[in-house]
């Protein structure tokens, strides 16, 4: 077996259960996209993944557990997610009113304003959000090996 160029890591939320949650949601097929604020692009001087860019799931131990592929990437104010996104995030949210509840809890937790320096963050209806889309095109199995 060729040795393969690492790959970009592909981090939901911060290491804890919400990150164990949401990579679980993904290996069962239930997520296949997520939500990210533009800020955070632009703080880390980082490009939006082009479609067809692979990358390594991580887990909360820092594992490797899958390689995801970006489907679709849209860049869009918060106020105009729709449904089908919401839903597609696969954390059992029934409408856009309670994915944004979720949402907004996290992007103004006290983590996510830390590492955006801003201790009074907040986001409202024009904030622009990164909605990616995305399918997970390998897994690692127990004896650690993607296949």
């Amino acid at each position: 077996m060729e040795p393969r160029e690492p790959l970009k890591p592909f981090l939901l939320a911060f290491p804890g259960p919400l990150r164990d949650r949401l990579v679980a949601a993904v290996l069962s097929g239930e997520k296949v996209s997520t939500s990210g604020l533009l800020a955070e692009y632009e703080l880390e001087q980082e490009e939006l993944p082009p479609v067809g860019e692979r990358s390594a799931l991580i887990d909360s131990q820092g594992r490797e557990v899958a390689v995801v592929e970006v489907t679709g990437v849209r860049v869009l104010p918060l106020g105009e997610v729709d449904l089908r996104h919401a839903l597609d995030e696969g954390e059992g949210y029934r409408s856009v009113a309670e994915w944004r509840a979720g949402h907004e809890r996290f992007w103004h937790g006290a983590e996510m304003r830390e590492a955006l320096g801003d201790p009074s963050f907040t986001v409202d209806d024009g904030t622009l959000i990164v909605a990616e889309r995305f399918r997970v095109v390998e897994r690692r199995d127990p004896g650690g090996v993607f296949g």
